[in-house]
């Protein structure tokens, strides 16, 4: 299965048209992303990410709506996880 997550973009390092980078946040966790398929993207902007590549804008409604069902997702399966109390 794949996976994209939306993150915000920090600040752009390289705005070459094939080997653009910027910073993106994802919840307090910045990483570099390769940025060539969303040059027309600004600092604050969310973007699609997966691998390491922005793929795509997202408003930023649709990406808040979209990292709340992703933490939706994780504490359901660490409540499955959790042993049951006799």
């Amino acid at each position: 299965m794949c996976l994209a997550v939306p993150g915000q973009i920090v600040c752009w390092m390289d705005r070459d048209p094939v080997f653009a980078r910027a910073e993106v946040d994802f919840g307090g966790l910045r990483r570099v992303c390769a940025m060539a398929c969303v040059l027309d993207a600004a600092e604050g902007d969310y973007v699609i990410v997966h691998a390491g590549v922005a793929i795509s804008r997202i408003n930023e409604a649709d990406a808040h709506q979209v990292l709340h069902e992703i933490r939706n997702l994780m504490e359901a399966e660490m409540a499955a996880e959790e042993p049951e109390s006799s």
